[in-house]
């Protein structure tokens, strides 16, 4: 006696996650059918007509049993795509996100030697500068030491070890020197909005990622406060930003004495990323 075939096995799934509210339940159904058959996605429509062997239905099991749960995709994976490169995540790191992609975009529009990443995370923002300018340097700092494990690994990953610098830190408290380019995608959503966020996000996601348990704009407060020691003068600071925070953290970054303060849209025309400049070497001289 046969048993079902991955097309069989894979209709199942997709009842099982639409009944659960997941949505896309078929491209989950589909993306995990693969994993468990260690397959390319778009391989599977080759084994939908054949029996399911055991050991592949049994992982396969198991993955739909998480995702009804709300496990991320990504989490099932080990990986997540950003900007053309797949990162290995996990529960200790936020997901690399596609509107994140434009900061990267403008960060890479103009030339940098040295990086600093505040919050690294994953390491998808500096490890992605970094492949992208193959003689820049970067240091990437967390709170979190599992995070910082992890942007290692991402760095290792994408071969460029040599050139980053992975401290755990609250912060600035253990960056020395100046950099002519300084990014961060910090916690910003306010504690009042994390309800409204969906279950994978909010159950799954580490929590000191998201948010900083008050307004979302602490992170931008201290930001703006220490940033200035340690631009280069005519140096650049990038940082994501929710779509209704743009005035607030431009207001903070005016105040922190930098310059040419410009909001980026994201691909949805929401604003997503504050850009500024430090004062050039020019403009503190004249201040003498």
């Amino acid at each position: 006696m046969t048993g079902p075939t991955a097309a069989q096995v894979m209709v199942a799934a997709t009842a099982r996650l639409r009944a659960a509210g997941v949505p896309d339940p078929a491209r989950d159904a589909r993306i995990l059918l693969a994993h468990a058959a260690r397959i390319e996605a778009s391989r599977v429509t080759l084994i939908a007509p054949e029996d399911l062997a055991p050991d592949i239905a049994e992982r396969y099991e198991q993955l739909i049993a998480l995702r009804v749960i709300r496990v991320p995709v990504s989490h099932l994976l080990g990986e997540r795509e950003f900007y053309g490169r797949r990162f290995k995540v996990s529960g200790d790191v936020l997901d690399p996100r596609p509107e994140t992609e434009c900061l990267i975009e403008a960060a890479i529009a103009v030339p940098y030697q040295n990086v600093l990443d505040l919050g690294t995370g994953s390491g998808c923002i500096l490890v992605t500068l970094l492949a992208e300018q193959p003689k820049a340097t970067g240091l990437g700092v967390d709170l979190s030491e599992a995070a910082c494990l992890q942007a290692s690994a991402n760095a290792v990953l994408h071969r460029v070890q040599a050139r980053a610098d992975i401290r755990q830190s609250d912060w600035f408290e253990k960056v020395e020197g100046q950099f002519d380019l300084i990014v961060s995608n910090p916690p910003y959503i306010a504690l009042d909005e994390m309800q409204g966020l969906s279950t994978e996000v909010r159950i799954h996601e580490p929590e000191m990622a998201l948010t900083d348990g008050g307004d979302g704009l602490a992170a931008y407060r201290q930001i703006a406060k220490e940033v200035a020691l340690y631009l280069k003068p005519g140096g650049r600071v990038l940082v994501e930003i929710g779509p209704t925070q743009a005035s607030a953290v431009a207001a903070l970054f005016e105040q922190a004495g930098l310059q040419h303060i410009r909001v980026i849209q994201d691909l949805d025309g929401r604003d997503r990323v504050i850009c500024a400049d430090s004062i050039p070497l020019s403009g503190l001289e004249g201040r003498n």
